[in-house]
């Protein structure tokens, strides 16, 4: 019954966030926002959802394991599944944006604060508070970078309907709240019933099933050969996963890490992002690239069941 439970509750989280996200993205395009900052904020957030109220919940149930476990596995699904994937499945990727130059840093900077913050073996409210203050200095960086030229006029006004709106984005958020609330509690009871590590269930039900707007999204971004949307999602997510995912789960009460215990799966998701600036800084968008971030994620489950 938990399984039937776990799945529901993960189709929940992805309808709810698929509603915020289709609603952010009408507000985004009404207000003319080029396809990377969409992509990198309100679709980033919104796609990020899902991460926030599954540790929010994991947290308040002092479950600090499911939560962290949740951002990692998410971080390395959402560089090594979706953009490996992206980079196999779409031809003549070609971003108008300078995506190293401009976000490079950004892609790394979460992480390692997550990692130094993490260094006394807990995350306290005080890291919870300085965590979200990092995504608002990525907010406000991105606020105030100059628009590519060649992206000025991507951005199309739809028909837009303010109430409409806001009310199908209240509704995303009430279903994924509930949606979350059920995932958690029998995701616990899986692992309870398996003799299974409740690191190992966040990590890889909660963060992979997370994950799955990120690669819906994305995937039908770059389908579209809008690959400046898709990067944008992956690396605005991870932003918003390390910084008011854990942020808002550690101030509702502080969360334990133990880094030398989870050192490879860490390891994996750092990896992967110093994949993906390298990739970035050479614009090695292609087959190669996809299958090398492949291998990442392969090795990351290996260890897993190991």
């Amino acid at each position: 019954m938990d399984f039937i439970i776990f799945i529901v509750s993960m189709v929940a989280l992805i309808y709810g966030a698929d509603l915020v996200v289709v609603q952010s993205e009408k507000i985004a395009l009404h207000y003319k926002i080029s396809s990377y900052v969409i992509g990198a904020s309100l679709v980033a957030v919104g796609t990020s959802l899902p991460e926030m109220a599954a540790s929010i919940s994991a947290s308040t149930k002092g479950d600090g394991d499911i939560a962290v476990a949740n951002v990692i596995g998410s971080g390395i699904f959402n560089i090594s599944l979706i953009l490996g994937l992206v980079f196999l499945l779409a031809k003549g990727l070609k971003p108008k944006r300078d995506i190293f130059a401009q976000d490079g840093a950004w892609s790394i900077f979460p992480i390692m604060f997550f990692i130094l913050m993490s260094l006394d073996g807990s995350l306290s409210r005080i890291d919870g508070i300085l965590l979200l203050l990092l995504m608002a200095g990525y907010l406000i960086a991105l606020r105030s970078q100059k628009q590519d030229k060649k992206e000025e006029n991507e951005p199309k006004k739809a028909k837009f309907n303010w109430y409409k709106s806001t009310f199908f984005l209240l509704l995303g958020f009430f279903i994924l709240v509930i949606g979350a609330n059920f995932a958690i509690d029998s995701a616990v009871n899986i692992a309870t019933s398996l003799g299974v590590s409740k690191w190992a269930i966040g990590f890889f039900l909660v963060g992979f099933g997370t994950s799955l707007p990120e690669l819906i999204v994305s995937l039908r971004a770059a389908l579209k050969k809008n690959i400046d949307l898709a990067i944008g999602n992956v690396i605005g997510s991870n932003v918003a996963n390390f910084s008011i995912v854990l942020g808002s789960a550690a101030l509702v009460h502080p969360i334990n890490v133990n880094l030398r215990a989870d050192y490879f799966d860490i390891s994996a998701c750092v990896v992967a992002t110093i994949m993906l600036v390298f990739i970035c800084a050479n614009k090695l968008y292609n087959k190669s690239a996809g299958v090398a971030l492949l291998i990442i994620l392969a090795l990351a489950i290996q260890n897993g069941f190991a």
